[in-house]
């Protein structure tokens, strides 16, 4: 690749023309350590940003990252570093921080003047709360012609970092980026699909985070695998009612980002936003549920945006707005779960 050619948006490279041989990866934590482990057999190197000086020289001295996955070895063209500049030169910068990091990150790198040739690959899950805008639309802003893709499914970092099978999607507008990351990201126990469905991609990522919280209080109340079988299911009539109305496509609350992504949310133990809504049905309030954690449940904030989506949109979300009421209102889980048996009885395909 050229280091001055440009890439608008408009355009369509061939997969060829994205020489994807190094990238640094903004953000340190589990996702991110899990996702250069993943590709450092493809990659000839591999910069992990952090913003935790410790955390950085544990894993450039050590070979492991102190705080998040310590268990697992990094290989040793994985590198860590506080300094965004250092990611100026890579062809390619993996986002895989909380989403309300997304857009500071983008506009550090914009003043640091990111080159326009450098492909921008988001991995966070969510919808920004003000302005309503997805992962990919947020790096749109600040990069108006950088080619953007995004990395999404069923993709709990511990079971990645541990080899385990796994299969994901990746979106972009632009085919021949999407190829290229399809190529890099695959491996024996890694499949990667393609779609060009941006939109419903990035949407079943985020809204699925607040039906986990949902199952998760179903199941800390103990009231069983019918219930939250039967939530899980209408969480996903739900998602595809709202995902549709937001500019996705149907077919594509189907696949791995969506019915995929929803049911290892739902029932993982390693879903952060299950193990929130179950200390909630427990009993725990919603700031004992979040700082038990350590590090951020998506599905929390993730509510207050996707809840002001849908009333936009015109929406049914009895659902969503049930763990609405739980997070923002103060309802007992126990009373949320009832009022949505409550609700008068209607035909299922509506």
């Amino acid at each position: 690749m050229a280091p001055n050619t440009v890439f608008p948006a408009s355009q369509n490279p061939t997969m060829s023309e994205f020489q994807l041989t190094s990238t640094a990866i903004l953000g340190a934590g589990s996702l991110g350590t899990a996702l250069a482990k993943l590709l450092a057999p493809k990659l000839d190197s591999i910069l992990l940003v952090s913003i935790d000086r410790n955390c950085a020289d544990g894993i450039n001295r050590d070979h492991r990252n102190p705080k998040y996955l310590s268990d697992f070895e990094l290989p040793t063209n994985i590198r860590a570093t506080t300094d965004h500049r250092e990611a100026l030169p890579m062809p390619l910068i993996i986002f895989a921080v909380p989403t309300l990091a997304i857009r500071s990150e983008a506009e550090k790198l914009a003043a640091l003047g990111l080159p326009e040739n450098v492909a921008l690959l988001s991995c966070s899950k969510g919808i920004e709360r003000n302005t309503g805008e997805r992962m990919s639309q947020i790096l749109r802003d600040v990069f108006p012609r950088n080619p953007i893709g995004i990395l999404t499914g069923p993709n709990h970092a511990e079971e990645i970092a541990r080899d385990l099978v796994t299969c994901a999607v990746v979106a972009s507008e632009n085919p021949g980026l999407a190829e290229a990351l399809q190529d890099v990201f695959t491996l024996p126990h890694f499949r990667v699909y393609t779609s060009d469905d941006v939109a419903g991609v990035e949407l079943g990522g985020a809204v699925k985070n607040v039906y986990a919280i949902a199952a998760g209080m179903a199941h800390g109340l103990g009231l069983g695998d019918n219930a939250v079988a039967a939530l899980v299911t209408r969480a996903l009539a739900e998602m595809t009612r709202l995902g549709v109305a937001l500019g996705g496509d149907q077919e594509t609350f189907s696949g791995l980002s969506g019915v995929g992504d929803l049911i290892v949310t739902c029932f993982s133990e390693h879903s952060r936003n299950h193990r929130v809504g179950l200390a909630l049905g427990a009993g725990s309030t919603l700031e004992q549920a979040v700082s038990s954690l350590g590090m951020v449940a998506e599905g929390v904030p993730n509510t207050l945006s996707i809840y002001d989506a849908a009333r936009k949109a015109g929406i049914r979300t009895p659902i969503l707005d049930s763990v609405y009421s739980v997070l923002y209102q103060g309802k007992p889980a126990a009373t949320a779960m009832r009022q949505l048996l409550d609700r008068d009885p209607r035909p299922e395909n509506t």
